[in-house]
């Protein structure tokens, strides 16, 4: 059976954390590509507070199998207590990217 392919949304405080993210989870084939979208707002509740921050987010496409280490690294890396980690599966894409995507993160022999 193909592994499946995943989108991974993830927000970061700023670009500089998104990019050091980004690029560890590439350079350790934890991630395909991340792609870093612009600073958006985030309104949330913190306990009973009503707060809003200014975040960044990415994405990085992975695989179902390696999405525990993925998680992880983005864990041990981000500056949040708890970052928003969202694995959402590409159910449908070109065939030549998914295999592309695939290649990427395989562990190296």
């Amino acid at each position: 059976m193909t592994d499946s392919v995943l989108w991974v949304y993830v927000t970061a405080g700023d670009a500089e954390e998104a990019t050091a993210i980004g690029r560890a989870l590439v350079r350790e084939r934890l991630a395909a590509c991340v792609n870093i979208l612009p600073g958006h707002t985030a309104i949330y509740r913190d306990d009973v507070v009503l707060r809003e921050a200014e975040e960044v987010a990415f994405v990085a496409k992975t695989t179902a199998a390696r999405f525990e280490p993925l998680r992880a690294r983005i864990r041990a890396l981000h500056s949040y207590d708890l970052p928003a980690i969202l694995a959402l599966p590409a159910a449908e894409g070109d065939a030549e990217f998914l295999d592309w995507v695939r290649a990427r993160v395989a562990p190296q022999e």
